[in-house]
């Protein structure tokens, strides 16, 4: 009878619990961002330890780097003395603020778009994502650095007497006496429609794979029950996407703040090379740092609070 117990027993303790549903999902996640973290670790951990220390110290060559601690010295310089870090950087906030709202409102009605059942839809699919092919580096270099396309632009804004669209439509509001302050934000976002559709590439992505997980049996029940296009965007559409606005959102202002014609960034590069102020430009890398942190830290509580998470 011992015997048969102690057996009983032993499979019991072979047996286990299947893992959940949630435990299953990250470890998923975890394995597919190892290879970040192994290389965060590996390669980037401790460049990140040397700039922080550079920041509070100021660095000079003999015989080898000499690390001389000053505290808050270079941050006070450049809050103080520096007399373009601020001002660049205020201006970095205020485009930053006036561009992320057009971005995720036209990707997300590029997407709604591309989501629908039209004919040719695979060749415009491929169209509007040309983007994220354009938005590589090796592109984007092409265009700002050739000076063949930099002297056409010039030539057509020398030779061009058009007026924009935008321009035509504020004339007949001045003339009729408008107020067009709200309505100005729309005229920039217009003009701007090139830049604004070559940084949405990956937002139209996450938008239209976002919509085409919600299941068709909502919009057939909705549609049974008398709801119009426009009540059944606000109350099926827009909610089941809500998560992915505070995705793109994030990556809206991360890929602003880091983009190639950064001119913060610029600055901390010369102030690099330049002026060859290790310490300064490290403090004003992290300050930099940290005001993007902050601002999405702020972003993501705002927007989580609106957001509709269902499973």
């Amino acid at each position: 009878m011992k015997n048969k117990r102690s057996g009983i027993q032993g499979r019991q303790r072979k047996i286990r619990k299947p893992k959940s549903m949630a435990f299953r999902n990250a470890l998923a996640g975890y394995l597919f961002t190892s290879p970040f973290i192994i290389g965060f670790l590996l390669f980037l951990m401790l460049p990140l330890l040397q700039s922080f220390r550079m920041a509070f110290s100021t660095v000079r060559f003999d015989g080898g780097i000499v690390y001389d601690f000053v505290k808050f010295y270079n941050f006070k310089y450049i809050f103080k003395i520096d007399p373009e870090f601020i001002p660049l950087l205020i201006d970095e906030l205020l485009q930053m603020a006036y561009t992320v709202p057009s971005i995720i409102v036209f990707s997300f009605f590029i997407a709604i778009v591309l989501n629908q059942k039209f004919k040719g839809r695979g060749l415009v699919r491929a169209i509007f994502f040309l983007p994220v092919i354009l938005s590589s580096g090796v592109l984007i270099g092409l265009e700002t650095n050739n000076t063949l396309m930099q002297g056409l632009k010039d030539v057509i804004a020398k030779t061009s007497n058009a007026s924009s669209i935008t321009d035509v439509v504020k004339s007949m509001f001045l003339t009729e006496g408008a107020y067009i302050g709200p309505i100005q934000y729309v005229f920039d976002a217009v003009d701007r429609v090139y830049e604004i559709a070559m940084a949405s590439g990956i937002q139209i992505i996450i938008f239209l794979s976002g919509l085409q997980t919600i299941p068709a049996s909502m919009f057939e029940a909705a549609v049974i029950e008398g709801a119009t296009p426009w009540e059944t965007f606000w109350k099926i559409t827009f909610p089941m996407v809500s998560s992915l606005i505070l995705v793109n959102v994030i990556y809206s202002i991360i890929d602003f703040f880091v983009r190639s014609d950064n001119e913060v960034m610029t600055h901390i590069k010369d102030t690099m090379t330049a002026q060859v102020e290790y310490g300064r430009s490290s403090a004003m890398a992290w300050t930099y740092f940290g005001v993007i942190a902050v601002i999405i830290a702020l972003v993501s509580a705002i927007i989580s609070k609106r957001v509709y998470y269902y499973d």
